[in-house]
């Protein structure tokens, strides 16, 4: 039983990099840094092909990055998506150490990779035409470095009432004493320089705090599907996968691969190279794992419904390619994997 506590807090530990740097990097763009500023590779028109690309990283972190990144509208519809379907989490590693053939476990792997990148690329851009086609406004404005565009973006509270005029095309204006703040400032793409106690705060405090929370909100969940797993018995999904049945599988392997801990994907990926499930089954539950994507996005309980959509549009389609790719495998025997 100290297995699954043990587990549960090594997996957190292993995303909490990437939600302290998810965090930093969410500060930079809401502060419009120079750093901030440069997000075209996250919303420009080859954002789903490397949104799927980074979810075929066998890490979750990216999926929960890319989710999190989406509640701050920093990232379309689309480009989560491409994400969510290329990450299959550690399944890819465990296939890579299994007991298969290194003929069967290249084919598999490299299969596997490239159809979920393209199914990734193809809904994420499929799903962002759709999106601007009826008129829905695909990502938040950046702030204008000029101030003119989320002017207050510093969290600084001005008064623009102060019997003096300001002129927004010159900034050159002189901050001691003249907009009441009293102390000695200079202008940056911010609208204001933050002192080092300022940007330690807003750039590492602040992103520390947050990832502090969503961690162990994910060290909870991992500990109550570990304990899950552990008294229904990985044995026992072991057994019930294989015995499930050929046309069976693609439905149960998508509702497994919804799961959102690591033993789900690993499970997906042992029984598939001990041939107790098929290339399709397994490439279903695949498609719907999205890691701890899922968890972040539940978290903001007032999308829910819009979050419950997304779930279930991708347990639809892992269910479709799967049984897709079984009928294709039927078909066409000589290429059955």
């Amino acid at each position: 039983m100290w297995d699954v506590v043990l587990d549960a807090v090594l997996d957190t530990l292993k995303l909490f990099p990437f939600l302290l740097l998810l965090y930093i990097l969410i500060e930079l763009m809401e502060h419009n840094t120079r750093v901030g500023r440069a997000n075209t590779a996250l919303s420009g028109k080859w954002a789903p092909l490397l949104g799927g690309a980074t979810g075929l990283v066998p890490m979750c972190g990216f999926s929960v990055m890319a989710a999190k990144l989406y509640e701050k509208r920093y990232v379309t519809l689309g480009t989560l998506l491409a994400v969510f379907i290329a990450t299959s989490d550690e399944a890819l590693l465990v296939m890579l150490v299994s007991e298969m053939s290194w003929a069967n476990k290249a084919v598999s792997i490299l299969s596997m990779c490239g159809i979920k990148l393209i199914l990734g690329a193809a809904v994420g851009y499929l799903v962002d035409r759709f999106n601007r086609r009826r008129g829905a406004e695909l990502l938040l404005p950046m702030p204008d470095p000029q101030g003119r565009e989320g002017e207050h973006v510093c969290g600084h509270d001005h008064d623009h009432d102060h019997g003096h005029d300001h002129d927004h095309d010159d900034h050159d204006h002189d901050h001691e004493g003249n907009d009441g703040h009293g102390h000695d400032e200079e202008f940056t793409v911010c609208e204001h320089k933050h002192g080092k106690k300022g940007n330690l705060s807003l750039y590492l405090v602040s992103p520390l705090l947050h990832s502090l929370k969503v961690a162990a909100f994910v060290l909870l969940v991992n500990l109550a599907f570990g304990f899950l797993f552990y008294f229904i018995g990985e044995e026992n999904v072991i057994g019930f996968l294989q015995g499930s049945g050929y046309w069976y599988q693609p439905l149960i392997c998508s509702v497994l691969g919804f799961v959102s801990n690591c033993a789900s994907s690993v499970i997906l990926a042992e029984v598939y190279a001990m041939g107790g499930i098929s290339f399709g089954s397994c490439l279903a539950g695949l498609i719907v794992n999205a890691g701890l994507g899922y968890l972040v996005l539940f978290r903001n309980v007032k999308k829910w419904k819009s979050t419950l959509l997304l779930c279930v549009f991708m347990i639809v389609f892992g269910i479709a390619v799967g049984y897709a790719v079984n009928a294709a495998a039927l078909a066409l025997p000589p290429f059955t994997l």
